[in-house]
């Protein structure tokens, strides 16, 4: 198979070929035809996360290994199906899971892969969708997307189910609730989507750029707030009537953090998704004398896929915008989206989709 992969941190995409793999067991084979070009892309291609005051975690301590095809947004067709793989058939259009695990730990075993101790995600330990093939470990990590429009239905495996999630753990609030979105990029128009779906009424989006929240205004958001300078949390309590019951931060980095704590309620819980980096120190007592919680958020399950593409199926979600670029400019993609030069999602397309 061909594909574009990483060969040095840092360094341009290669174009290159690997074998095909052959489908064992309940394996299943695809050929890719979208894969979405994700932020956390990025952070693979630079081969570090940004663990605050100088220290860095190494991806390939991570057990990442060189050359590799990333990609985790992926819809392909079935072109090959391992002898014990039931319920999918060739010719198939299905959205990846990607987020798999070892497949036999009490995690997998109840479609919490994601939460597994021995990931086998694709695109970040093993090839993905920045390549011509991919291999789906079982059937039950394939959803069908329907109508849906496969470039918009990729997004859904990582940017989707990311934000879809992570609102799950804010949930239940009263549709009036403030509910606060800090980025208002691609995570955040598909986070305004779907609170907007499960008919949340209240959702304040906080961004350091004046285009995006104006976008994020056209897109059904309350209200918008400044994220640059000094006094957001003050500005998001304003905006809000008060100190809020959710903060769903979007960006993580350790301005957004800090901003994002101190505009929390007694009670209030901070749901972290974003990788751009830093750290946060917080003020031990007030934990306990305000029960706060800050919380950690890893992408979603695959049941979160499918509960967000019925979702979607039932024409509850506005597509999100993605421009469609070859497949073999992967790393012109890349490279735009790591200048900030994209709005919505880029969507790598295979040549014959």
């Amino acid at each position: 198979m061909r594909a574009w992969a990483v060969v040095e941190n840092g360094a341009p995409l290669k174009e290159m070929e690997f074998p095909t793999p052959e489908p064992k067991g309940t394996e299943v084979l695809l050929e890719t035809t979208h894969c979405g070009v994700c932020h956390s892309d990025l952070h693979i291609w630079e081969g570090y996360y940004d663990l605050g005051g100088g220290k860095k975690m190494s991806l390939v301590d991570r057990g990442v290994v060189l050359p590799l095809a990333m990609g985790h947004e992926i819809v392909g067709r079935v072109v090959k199906l391992g002898p014990d793989a039931k319920g999918v058939k060739l010719g198939d259009l299905r959205i990846v899971y990607p987020w798999v695990g070892c497949g036999e730990c009490a995690a997998c075993r109840a479609d919490e892969d994601n939460m597994c101790l021995k990931p086998k995600s694709l695109g970040v330990y093993q090839n993905g969708g920045y390549a011509t093939h991919v291999l789906a470990p079982h059937p039950r990590h394939l959803v069908d997307p329907g109508t849906l429009d496969p470039a918009v239905a990729a997004t859904y495996a990582c940017s989707g189910i990311t934000v879809y999630s992570a609102i799950q753990k804010v949930m239940p609030l009263a549709p009036e609730e403030p509910i606060v979105l800090v980025g208002a990029g691609g995570l955040g128009m598909n986070a305004i989507e779907i609170l907007k779906a499960l008919k949340h009424k209240n959702i304040v989006v906080v961004d350091v750029s004046a285009e995006k929240r104006a976008a994020a205004l056209r897109e059904g958001a309350s209200k918008t707030v400044d994220g640059t300078g000094e006094g957001v949390a003050k500005r998001i309590m304003e905006a809000c009537g008060g100190p809020v019951a959710a903060v769903i931060d979007l960006v993580n980095g350790t301005a957004t953090a800090r901003f994002a704590f101190d505009a929390l309620r007694k009670g209030g819980k901070l749901v972290q998704v974003g990788l751009f980096g830093g750290e946060l120190s917080l003020p031990l007592p007030l934990m306990p004398i305000r029960a706060l919680t800050v919380q950690g958020s890893y992408v979603g399950t695959v049941k979160d896929l499918r509960a967000l593409v019925k979702l979607a199926q039932n024409g509850g979600i506005k597509p999100l915008p993605v421009s469609m670029v070859p497949q073999r400019e992967a790393n012109d993609a890349l490279m735009r989206l790591r200048d900030g030069k994209v709005t919505g999602r880029l969507v790598l397309r295979a040549e014959a989709a």
